[in-house]
């Protein structure tokens, strides 16, 4: 089992979980993040006056899936994502960890088919 965590831009997020759907994703927790990467934050014009946002919104999706789901997931995500044919900054970023074990809390299911 695999904890996939995607960072995306909030604008995504329902695309993105229309694909998961479709290649047969239906779990996932999602979390309001705020950081920065390669663009450093913004630096908006309000009234006239210029200030600088340290950190820009972003939505962080953790995953849960069995190993044979893995490249799909990665795949879904990554696909829909992105901005424009080939990529921009900011459009996010797909980490994978090892799971070593999953209890669903209802009925204390272990393993595979708690997920």
């Amino acid at each position: 089992m695999k904890l996939v965590i995607a960072v995306i831009q909030p604008t995504k997020l329902d695309a993105v979980r229309e694909a998961l759907v479709r290649c047969g994703v239906e779990r996932m927790t999602v979390c309001d993040a705020q950081g920065y990467g390669q663009q450093r934050g913004q630096t908006p014009s309000f009234r006239g006056h210029e200030y600088k946002t340290k950190f820009l919104r972003k939505v962080e999706l953790e995953i849960v899936v069995n190993d044979d789901y893995l490249d799909r997931t990665i795949d879904a995500i990554a696909s829909v994502a992105r901005t424009g044919p080939d990529g921009s900054i900011g459009d996010g970023k797909i980490f994978v960890m090892p799971v070593d074990q999953v209890v669903r809390v209802s009925d204390l299911v272990r393993g595979q088919g708690a997920v």
